[in-house]
């Protein structure tokens, strides 16, 4: 007697949007993570040059399943993209600061 089989699982389509503000992004050449237990806290910041203080433009709170899975995308795009422009040589970047958090 053979197994039944089952039938293919159907692909999920969603549609993702976004207003004409958020599209446009916002830059920002310092980042700053924290955790608790059950989430994950990005900081993206932006720090003008030569300035002792920079703004924190974005804000993302997210589940550590989530951000594992960020954390795995990220990694493969950053290899996509040294593989079609070159490695990136962090030894040549300066430290970035050390900051602290002001309300």
């Amino acid at each position: 007697m053979s197994e039944p089989t089952k039938p293919a699982p159907q692909e999920i389509q969603f549609r993702i949007e976004i207003d004409d503000q958020t599209a446009q992004g916002a830059y920002s050449n310092l980042a700053i993570v924290n955790h608790s237990p059950g989430e994950f806290v990005l900081d993206f910041i932006f720090m003008q040059p030569q300035q002792p203080k920079g703004k924190i433009r974005s804000r993302v709170i997210t589940s550590p399943l989530h951000f594992k899975r960020l954390i795995a995308a990220m990694q493969e795009n950053l290899a996509r993209y040294e593989k079609s422009y070159g490695v990136i040589d962090v030894d040549k970047l300066p430290e970035p600061p050390k900051p602290s958090i002001m309300n």
